[in-house]
């Protein structure tokens, strides 16, 4: 059984800050990972937590850039991660775990959107693998470090959800590329991530929730050149962003409610928008958001866990793992 989506009436809403959402919240002696921690909204992110007194980990790809755009950010550490990568998440995760820390929160914010088709891994489609894969097997690994008093994962999803259901039959696109049907798809696969792990993880504290940060211009859309941010009305053509959409410190305001709201202790796999949880989509219009039903569906998100399990080699609440994908 899942949470039911409906709004909360939280008090917060689309214009709330991350700075806002954390008022009064004392995060001192709290460990948080943000993966995409130095970038868009992951460094708004990194920097509100860290206002608050929380330590934040901050893999990244590139340490040499996080290291320069967390400069002068206290409480902070790098540490190398590549999450299509497999054999790095293992070597990230078993370098964290030898550490003997506890997390308390883990904030799955990294991700790749509308790329040219890129394979990674054993020919897995490159959103499918960074976007979901990768995560499904980093908190896999670190879930012996998670906070035995109670710990949050957070997965940022998207509103992009919209476009596509898991693709079942063909989940890496190898009968023909759509990037957007690619991003769409790894979306609704962090959605459904979380549904199956507070399933699976609260009995034993862990909580797990996903989160539409909702429209907001960051380096996320690099591979997205501006005549077509135009043409799909994301920008006017002098660059402003059009009515609707979000600054970073807004944008990274529901994924840090979602990891630290006690409002949220009994609505465990919620899918929350605008610092509450969203109610059912009952339009297409991705601006005004939602959540569509497929992302919410516990059978669909138990055969998603299997398929993940299988992919990856990993299933940290199963009986052992499950057969890698060759």
């Amino acid at each position: 059984m899942t949470t039911k989506q409906h709004r909360l009436g939280t008090g917060f809403g689309a214009h709330s800050t991350a700075d806002d959402v954390l008022a009064g919240i004392d995060l001192s002696g709290r460990t948080a990972l943000v993966t995409g921690g130095y970038s868009g909204l992951g460094l708004e992110t990194t920097r509100a937590l860290t206002r608050a007194g929380a330590h934040v980990i901050v893999p990244a790809r590139r340490p040499a850039t996080a290291e320069e755009a967390l400069r002068g950010v206290p409480r902070t550490e790098v540490r190398e991660l590549d999450l299509a990568d497999l054999e790095s998440v293992r070597d990230f995760a078993d370098r964290f775990l030898d550490t003997g820390r506890a997390l308390d929160t883990v904030i799955n914010g990294a991700g790749v959107m509308a790329c040219p088709e890129t394979r990674v891994g054993p020919g897995w489609e490159a959103h499918f693998a960074t976007n979901h894969l990768g995560h499904f097997a980093l908190v896999n690994r670190l879930r012996p470090a998670f906070a035995p008093a109670g710990a949050r994962v957070v997965s940022v999803a998207s509103s992009g959800h919209f476009l596509s259901d898991i693709r079942w039959h063909d989940p890496h696109f190898r009968d023909g590329y759509d990037r957007w049907l690619a991003y769409a798809q790894s979306k609704t696969a962090n959605a459904l991530f979380a549904v199956r792990l507070d399933a699976l993880g609260a009995g034993s504290g862990l909580r797990a929730f996903a989160v539409h940060p909702g429209s907001i211009l960051t380096p996320l859309q690099r591979h997205v050149p501006r005549d077509q941010q135009i043409a799909q009305g994301w920008i006017t053509p002098d660059g402003t962003p059009v009515a609707g959409f979000k600054t970073p410190a807004q944008g990274a305001a529901t994924a840090v409610w979602a990891a630290t709201s006690p409002l949220l202790d009994r609505h465990g796999g919620a899918y929350c928008q605008d610092c509450d949880i969203a109610a059912p989509a009952d339009t297409d219009d991705m601006l005004i958001g939602g959540v569509k039903p497929w992302a919410v569906d516990p059978d669909a998100a138990s055969r998603l866990w299997e398929l993940s399990a299988e992919l990856t080699g990993l299933d940290s609440f199963g009986q052992g793992p499950g057969k890698a994908a060759v």
